[in-house]
């Protein structure tokens, strides 16, 4: 089959990554995917900050990882702009396996946390998923929903760990270097896709700036 042919200046796709709110335990338990855990008052206050944000863009779609706190802050954009959320299991938190609700205090202190700053590319969560699996995940799933709504605007509501591998393989960073990217909660990152060109992203962990200038970008 003779490769596919692209136009150059064919439509650019915009994925919005939009990290889940500020929870109770943000900053100081590693939570991975164990359920019940909701938003604070201050990440739902933040959620309804970044739908206002989002309503000034054209949305096509909104999807969320399936856990409460992503689908919490996914809600009030989904209210302002009448674009119903889909859950999307590629969007989950990593699976941290044996370390899923363990006190970051007491990791620190581990001999694997040194891997997990300086070499995740060859770290792999006891029991769970390694970060090399976890960035092949969320690449397929923007690289799906992408697919799914070409020329048009996706916001897609997750997690830190997964959007910050999303972002540096946008950007060609290699793995081991992607804890340098910050994605505080509530924030905004967005990465522009075209058939046949490298990704280019926007901006990262945006919390402020006005976000109708990506559309126009």
């Amino acid at each position: 089959m003779a490769p596919r042919e692209t136009d150059p200046n064919g439509p650019t796709t915009l994925i919005l990554l939009i990290r889940h709110g500020q929870t109770p335990t943000t900053g100081t338990v590693l939570p991975g995917r164990a359920p019940g855990l909701h938003l604070s008052e201050a990440g739902r206050e933040q959620a309804e900050r970044v739908a206002e944000r989002l309503a000034a863009l054209p949305l096509s779609a909104v999807y969320s990882s399936p856990l409460e706190r992503a689908l919490e802050t996914a809600g009030p954009t989904s209210a302002r702009t009448s674009v119903p959320v889909v859950q999307d299991a590629g969007l989950l938190e990593g699976d941290f396996g044996d370390w899923t609700g363990a006190r970051l205090t007491d990791l620190y202190g581990r001999p694997e946390w040194q891997t997990v700053q300086g070499q995740p590319s060859v770290f792999r969560f006891p029991g769970g998923e390694s970060f090399t699996e976890m960035r092949d995940r969320m690449v397929a799933t923007l690289a799906r929903l992408r697919d799914a709504h070409e020329g048009g605007t996706v916001a897609c509501f997750s997690h830190a760990d997964p959007i910050r591998l999303a972002v540096s393989d946008a950007m060609g960073t290699p793995l081991d270097r992607f804890q340098r990217l910050s994605i505080g909660p509530c924030s905004v990152s967005a990465v522009s896709y075209r058939q046949g060109s490298d990704p280019v992203v926007l901006t990262v962990n945006s919390t402020q700036d006005p976000l109708d200038r990506l559309v126009a970008s």
